[in-house]
């Protein structure tokens, strides 16, 4: 099953999508608000309004999830180019809400304050129930699906100390969606493409991850309680922009996508802001 919150003249709405059909999900304004409501189970046999799957207007998927929390060096090929040790634990940090953005929404990129900026595609994890200290098949049975993202990076501001939040946390700059795809919509061999212009720039497959999903949830859950509509971006494959030789970096008028087999793609152009 998939679903989306979108946009409507009446303000945001979930749909059911069902190969070129979208079928509204009364009662519920967005996807997290569905999580902590109705959960999935009241979803697959809803009956609502129907219209045309292509030309949907996707809001942020989650608008407003009461945690974000983000894993860095979580993919083999990523650490090795970063010529980093492989971690022994996860490396978290944090996102706001208002640094969400719907699947094809522009990034805005405020440029007479940053220069360094850098894609990454991410696989994230849709939390779909009420957790603390999962373990197990609890941590598994806590995932409602999962959805793609772009980690956009402000890497001269990210780099200025130890701590990253400063180049991640940036308004309007992170895109999530286009819709939560539930486990069973995802292969296990499923790839995760980052393209700058149509040129592919990152592909992995989601299996390289270090730290998989279900163990990010115990992990996580451990130092947290993790509740309905939360995110949690599991990290990046190989090609970032950075680390290239020489480095390569995005500017207004670029057009970033992330695809993942099974979800879909977020396509979103840089502006200046």
């Amino acid at each position: 099953m998939k679903l989306a919150t979108i946009r409507t003249p009446d303000g945001t709405a979930v749909v059911r999508i069902d190969g070129d059909a979208a079928t509204v999900v009364e009662g519920v304004a967005d996807v997290g608000e569905l999580l902590r409501t109705i959960g999935i189970g009241g979803v697959a046999a809803a009956a609502g309004p129907a219209r045309p799957a292509a030309g949907l207007d996707y809001a942020p998927l989650v608008p407003e999830p009461s945690k974000i929390v983000c894993v860095g060096l979580n993919y083999r090929a990523h650490i090795l180019e970063t010529k980093r040790d492989f971690p022994a634990h996860p490396t978290l940090f944090a996102k706001f809400a208002d640094g969400l953005l719907g699947a094809n929404d522009d990034i805005v990129v405020p440029v007479e304050d940053t220069t360094d900026v850098d894609w990454e595609g991410e696989l994230v994890i849709v939390i779909g129930r009420e957790v603390r200290r999962a373990r197990g098949a609890e941590a598994e049975a806590a995932i409602a699906g999962y959805a793609a993202a772009n980690d956009i990076s402000m890497r001269d501001w990210q780099y200025r100390t130890t701590q990253w939040d400063q180049g991640k946390i940036w308004q309007a700059t992170t895109p999530v969606g286009p819709v939560l795809a539930t486990p069973e919509e995802i292969p296990f061999q499923a790839r995760i493409t980052t393209s700058v212009n149509g040129e592919v720039k990152q592909e992995g497959e989601i299996h390289d991850l270090v730290f998989g999903p279900a163990a990010l949830v115990e992990y996580i859950s451990t130092i947290t309680t993790l509740r309905p509509g939360d995110l949690i971006l599991t990290g990046t494959p190989g090609g970032v922009g950075h680390v290239r030789t020489p480095p390569e970096f995005l500017s207004p008028g670029d057009t970033v996508t992330v695809s993942i087999d099974g979800i879909g793609t977020l396509t979103n152009r840089l502006v200046a802001g």
